[in-house]
Formats: structure tokens, C-alpha cells, sequence
């Protein structure tokens, strides 16, 4: 057995392991010759959070799905660079968006520089990705348009927040749909896509990256609150002191409003407050985790894997099914 990918997968075919990691690596040569640029300033720019560092969750995906037809095919190395250079770009916006000062371990482009240079540097990130893409086939453009405006939706509806007498976890599932599942399902269709792989098989594949997309954000809003260390570089809690509110505080909410027990209020009113010092955010994570608000939203990580592993039972068995399951467990598992 050997480890490839972000989360220590367990791949039990060497051939495969070695095509992954290869096809890995000229991702990673294919992201940084795509963020160079004539201007020396935003080439540092661009390639601050590729040096970074980053799971690489969603190439990993694609150069997976590829195993579907043939992985060798000259469009899927191309297309695990656009698909990640689009996450990439969506990062410095983000960063933006949140104020953020930290990401991937390392200072944040807006706080190293300014929001206009995160800006524009996510914009130059899109325009490269954009390029790329137009060597793929009209086809593929088209997948990447529709995939790029569910993901702005899902990022307007979080600004927005839900309509009056809208259910919030809905709202906010229907925002990771967007924000997160929408990019890691084009991850799973491209790497098929490309490979040339049966349109049953993309389809599946598909499917099966939203749902883990949803998965995997949900994870990661378990361990803002769970964990000691956090894998994205964050350092726990720091969407609570931001006030982005996820599933475990929707949940609470919800548990709150509906019961109205006096200890779910306080601990309602404590995150509504300022959680910049320390001590409060402290209190608030030590509640949180010992709320069932918490188990609840592993659950749910728990059920979208899941479903993420159901999709795949109509594929052929073999080493990357297999290697796509335990992507459902290292998911899972993060949750746990």
C-alpha cells in the first residue's frame, strides 16, 4: 500500500500510484507556468498561494475520474490546472470578501498587499484559467461557464443570506452547493471528460464530486470548531470570530429558536457578540463542542459522503473506484 493526495489516500496499485503522482506533479508545473507573467509583481502575486501550498483535492479528483477511459488523454493535465486555478482565484476573492488575514498557513494577498492587488490578482487567475480552457473544446467551456455561475450564485446568496421565512441551513446548503460542490463536480466530469470516458460514467462522476464537494465543505466547518489544528492553515475558530456562519452555528440556531432553551440562547447571544478576544471565542468553541448542535452537523458530513459513495456503485471495480471510496472515508473521517 502507498499514500498519494491531501489526505494521506491509500492507493494499492502501483502503476496507479505512480500515474497519480505524476500527473500531480505536471499540475503543479502547469500552475505555475500558468501564473507567470511578463510583470514580475503579479507573477509573485499570482503564485503566493500556489507556493502555499493547498490539498490539491480537486486535480486529484480529476487525474481519479480519468481512470475511466484513458488517463493519458492530452486534456486532462490541462483541465486539473484550470479546474484548480479557478479555486485559486476564487480564494483571493474570498479573502477579499472576509477580511481575512491568514490562508494556507500563510499572510492572506489582501493583507500582504491590498484588496485591489487580491482583486485584480484573482481576476488575472480567471483570464489564465480562461486560456486553457479554450484549447479544450467548446464543450468544456461550456461545462466550466455553467459551473463559474453556480458558483457566483452560491456566493451571492451567502452575501445576501435567506429571504424572511426562509430556513437557514437550506439556504446555506444550497450556498455550499454552489460555492464548493458546483467546482469539485466539474473536478470529477473533466477528468471522465477528458479521458473520453462513456457519458454514463461523466455523469456519475459528477454527481459523485458534488456530493463530496458538499461533504467536504461540511467537514471543514466541523473542524473549525472541532479540531486542535486546522488543515487549511486556519487556526480553530476563526470563522466564528469572523461571524461566517456555518452548519454546526445554523444548527444551534435552529435548536435555539425552536426550543428555546436559556443555556442555547446564551450560547446564541455569545456568538452573535464580538469574539475578537480571545477568551470569549474560547468559551464559545468549548460550548460548541460539547453542544449535540455539533454531532449533528457530523452526521451530515457523514450522510454526503455517503451518498457520494453510492453514486459510484454502477462503475466497473477496480483500483480507482477504490481509491474514489476512500476518498469518501478520508472525508468522513476528517469528521471524525
Amino acid at each position: 500500500m502507498t499514500v498519494v493526495g491531501p489526505f494521506g489516500l491509500s492507493v494499492h496499485d502501483q502503476a496507479l500510484e505512480a500515474d497519480v503522482q505524476n500527473g500531480l506533479a505536471a499540475v503543479e508545473a502547469g500552475l505555475l507556468d500558468a501564473t507567470k507573467s511578463e510583470v514580475p509583481f503579479i507573477t509573485e502575486a499570482a503564485q503566493h498561494l500556489v507556493r502555499a501550498g493547498g490539498k490539491r483535492f480537486r486535480p486529484l479528483l480529476v487525474m481519479l475520474a480519468s481512470r475511466f477511459g484513458d488517463p493519458y488523454a492530452p486534456g486532462v493535465v490541462p483541465a486539473a490546472v484550470v479546474v484548480e486555478l479557478t479555486h485559486l482565484a476564487t480564494l483571493y476573492h474570498d479573502d477579499v470578501m472576509d477580511e481575512a488575514e491568514v490562508r494556507r498557513g500563510v499572510e492572506s494577498a489582501n493583507a500582504r498587499w491590498d484588496n485591489s492587488v487580491a482583486v485584480l490578482t484573482g481576476d488575472f487567475l480567471f483570464s489564465r484559467a480562461s486560456y486553457i480552457l479554450a484549447d479544450l473544446g467548446p464543450e468544456a467551456v461550456r461545462v466550466q461557464a455553467e459551473a463559474f455561475e453556480r458558483l457566483v450564485t452560491g456566493q451571492i446568496l451567502e452575501t445576501a443570506g435567506p429571504r424572511g421565512g426562509a430556513d437557514p441551513v437550506s439556504h446555506y446548503l444550497d450556498v455550499v452547493r454552489g460555492k464548493t460542490g458546483s467546482l469539485i463536480a466539474v473536478a470529477g466530469r473533466f477528468g471522465a471528460m477528458m479521458s473520453g470516458a462513456d457519458e454514463t460514467v461523466v455523469d456519475i462522476l459528477t454527481q459523485y464530486g458534488e456530493r463530496l464537494g458538499i461533504a467536504f465543505q461540511l467537514a471543514d466547518d466541523y473542524l473549525d470548531i472541532a479540531s486542535d489544528s486546522h488543515e487549511s492553515g486556519k487556526t480553530p475558530g476563526t470563522d466564528l470570530r469572523e461571524g461566517i456562519p456555518t452548519l454546526p452555528v445554523l444548527l444551534l440556531r435552529a435548536q435555539a429558536e425552536e426550543h428555546r432553551r436559556p443555556d442555547d440562547l446564551a450560547l446564541v447571544e455569545l456568538l452573535s457578540g464580538d469574539l475578537a478576544d480571545d477568551t470569549k471565542l474560547a468559551e464559545a468553541l468549548r460550548l460548541l463542542r460539547a453542544h449535540p448542535a455539533l454531532e449533528q452537523a457530523r452526521q451530515d458530513t457523514v450522510r454526503y459522503a455517503e451518498e457520494a459513495r453510492a453514486t459510484l456503485a454502477p462503475l466497473p471495480e477496480g483500483y480507482a473506484k477504490s481509491a474514489l471510496v476512500e476518498l469518501c472515508d478520508a472525508v468522513v473521517h476528517r469528521a471524525n
